[in-house]
C-alpha cells in the first residue's frame, strides 16, 4: 500500500474521533481495521501504531493547534481542516525520521 493511501486511512480515523467518545477510541480503531479488506497486515500494524500514538498526543497536539489559531479554537473549526491540522502537527512534531 502507498505512503500516500496509508496517509489517507490514518486521516479517516483522526476525522472519526470527533463523533466518539475517548472510551469508544480503541474500540473504533478495531473496527476501522478490521474494515480494510485492502491493506496487508504490516500496513494495518503501521496504521495502528500510528492512530494509537496520535491519539495519545491529541490533547498537546490541540493545544499547539489553539495556541497558532489566531481567534480560533479547535472547538469552532471545521472536522476536515481540524483532521488535517491533527495529522500535520503529529508529523512535524512527534513523528520519528521527519527532517
Amino acid at each position: 500500500m502507498s505512503r500516500r493511501k496509508i496517509r489517507e486511512l490514518i486521516f479517516k480515523m483522526i476525522f472519526r474521533v470527533d463523533f466518539y467518545a475517548e472510551e469508544e477510541w480503541t474500540g473504533q480503531l478495531a473496527l476501522f481495521l478490521d474494515a480494510l479488506e485492502e491493506a496487508g497486515e504490516k500496513d494495518r500494524a503501521y496504521i495502528e501504531q500510528k492512530v494509537t500514538d496520535i491519539f495519545a498526543h491529541l490533547k498537546e497536539i490541540d493545544g499547539m493547534i489553539d495556541g497558532s489559531a489566531h481567534n480560533w479554537k479547535t472547538s469552532r473549526m471545521a472536522k476536515v481542516e481540524l483532521s488535517l491540522l491533527r495529522l500535520a502537527v503529529y508529523e512535524i512534531r512527534f513523528e520519528e525520521g521527519i527532517p
